[in-house]
């Protein structure tokens, strides 16, 4: 180290000094319910440091989760994981297996039979009524009730969860795990009245009449049709339709040619029902694969499984003897220039047209809520449209699910806790809370970590598949823990003693475990070593 004559401290080499400055990981800003991965994550990955077992790092993990969404082990199984597309590991090893992770530990509460803390102790006599009883409504009445609202949820099918239960086959989602989640929110108080239609057995005025704040979330499950000639067949459903009576329990004959329209979630799983029902089945998509929109994990389990798909095509007529469909005059498409969704648009093809053989017709092209117990809320033909913490119109009323918009389930529970907690200012006065926005974490050093091969769940072979064994399964707790110091800590400090190490002058001094190091700056020459050495990006030069 060189020093100078006079001062006998260290010659300067830059006016910069290091200061400790969070950023937000790609994992979080990706989430749509804006969840604290790395957080989770890392509070696994480093239990031994903090002096807990596996177990207890676990324990607090689940807690940290469910504090913002009560179903880990739901969307540990539905979600999509967008947090994982964009993990910083994704280019070195494979991103870090966040969506397994969550399931497991989801399914370590439901195992310990874990329970959620209150957020506070104060019991209100405002009454609270949520309409629809899926993702967004249990979000909100599950946040209502931990700040100690009385929240009575009514839900117009027999049974709790809306999509989760009418929508997602059994294989993907087993009803015992929702259950399990579900029962955990009304064990926190909230009363479930299944079997009530809003508008029909009690009216909307009625409950603005009896209650200070409503939530509805009423969910889509109006299903879209095709818009072409002769679908009005009794053998012609559209997936909506389907999904709800094969999870519901009913009797299905669908024959032994089945087709399915649609790229999306919806007409996988109906065509992966049917093929498990015995149908031989061809999915008709008007794009490409790389254009679908369904999860690229189910759409590999129904290739494995023996679904066809028929890119670049489109139905223009149904195919009918009388009132039976026997199939689907169809015709080739190509892809134009990108449309409103920024999808490449579908062009047909003059002169491409060919017929398919059909049993049964299932359109999974779309879906829509069933607006008419609610109308007074939407904004012309557009749904219901909210501010940024789900406050409709009307003063009193909140909305938040697929009633304002098609989404995953992580979106809709964002959306019930935001109406949550404007309920909760509205009613009880306070500002509504923001959280400190952080710059990205881009600046992470990958080749700071060692090289380890991504821990993946294994999957039933296809001849033990059908309608109801679950497909997944789930990491061994050893594999978790392992998948989880795969976490690189982005823009947050992991106690690496990168710092600490390449300070020639001694500038870091280490604390606690958890409260990282302190600075002097005295002894601070602007080396850049520090910085430039951190491999979260957690420390940055000013």
């Amino acid at each position: 180290m060189t020093e100078s004559k006079d001062t006998k401290k260290p010659v300067e080499m830059s006016p910069l000094r290091p200061k400790y400055a969070e950023k937000t990981p790609p994992c979080i800003s990706h989430c749509p319910n804006g969840a604290d991965i790395r957080g989770w994550l890392t509070t696994i990955a480093q239990a031994e440091a903090y002096g807990r077992t596996d177990e207890q790092a676990l324990e607090l993990a689940w807690q940290k989760i469910i504090d913002l969404n009560p179903f880990p082990a739901i969307c540990g199984r539905v979600c999509p994981h967008p947090c994982e597309a964009e993990c910083n590991r994704k280019d070195k090893d494979g991103s870090v297996a966040i969506n397994a992770l969550e399931r497991f530990v989801g399914d370590f509460g439901i195992a310990r039979k874990l329970k959620p803390t209150r957020i506070s102790e104060d019991r209100s006599q405002d009454k609270i009524a949520v309409i629809g009883s899926g993702p967004a409504g249990l979000s909100c009445a599950y946040q209502l009730s931990r700040r100690g609202f009385p929240v009575t949820v009514y839900e117009a099918f027999s049974q709790p969860g809306g999509m989760l239960r009418y929508g997602i086959p059994k294989y993907r989602l087993p009803r015992e795990v929702l259950d399990a989640e579900i029962q955990r929110i009304l064990d926190l108080g909230v009363e479930l009245k299944c079997g009530v239609i809003v508008g029909k057995d009690i009216s909307l005025e009625q409950l603005r009449h009896e209650c200070k704040a409503i939530f509805v979330g009423i969910g889509a499950h109006k299903g879209l049709k095709l818009g072409v000639p002769g679908e009005n067949a009794g053998n012609a459903l559209t997936g909506i339709e389907f999904l709800n009576q094969a999870n519901s329990g009913e009797s299905l004959h669908v024959g032994s040619k089945v087709i399915v329209i649609g790229g999306g979630d919806t007409a996988i799983d109906a065509a992966r029902i049917s093929r498990r029902l015995g149908a031989e089945v061809t999915i008709l998509y008007r794009r490409t694969r790389a254009e679908m929109p369904a999860i690229a994990r189910e759409i590999d389990g129904a290739l494995e499984e023996g679904v066809a798909i028929e890119f670049l095509a489109a139905p223009i007529r149904v195919l009918r003897d009388n009132s039976t469909a026997t199939g689907l005059a169809c015709i080739r498409m190509e892809l134009g220039t990108p449309d409103a969704s920024g999808r490449p648009q579908p062009m047909p093809i003059a002169g491409s047209e060919f017929e398919i053989e059909a049993s049964t017709i299932i359109a999974a092209v779309s879906q829509e809520p069933e607006f008419a117990p609610v109308a007074e809320l939407r904004e012309g033909e557009d749904w219901i449209r909210t501010d940024e913490w789900g406050a409709t119109k009307t003063a009193g009323i909140y909305a938040g699910g697929d009633d304002l918009e098609l989404a995953l389930v992580a979106t809709a529970v964002y959306q019930g806790r935001m109406a949550a907690q404007a309920i909760e200012s509205h009613l009880r006065g306070g500002d509504l809370p923001r959280p400190e926005a952080h710059p990205p974490a881009t600046k992470v050093i990958a080749d700071w970590h060692m090289e380890t091969d991504r821990h993946e769940r294994q999957r039933l072979p296809v001849e033990r598949r059908d309608l109801d064994t679950e497909i997944e399964q789930s990491l061994s707790q050893d594999d978790a823990v392992e998948e989880a110091k795969r976490c690189m800590s982005c823009g947050m400090c992991m106690d690496c003693e990168s710092c600490w190490m390449y300070c020639t002058n001694n500038c870091f001094v280490r604390l606690p475990k958890g409260d990282h190091y302190s600075i002097k700056m005295d002894l601070c020459n602007g080396c850049k070593k520090c910085a430039e050495g951190c491999p979260t990006g957690y420390l940055e030069l000013f």
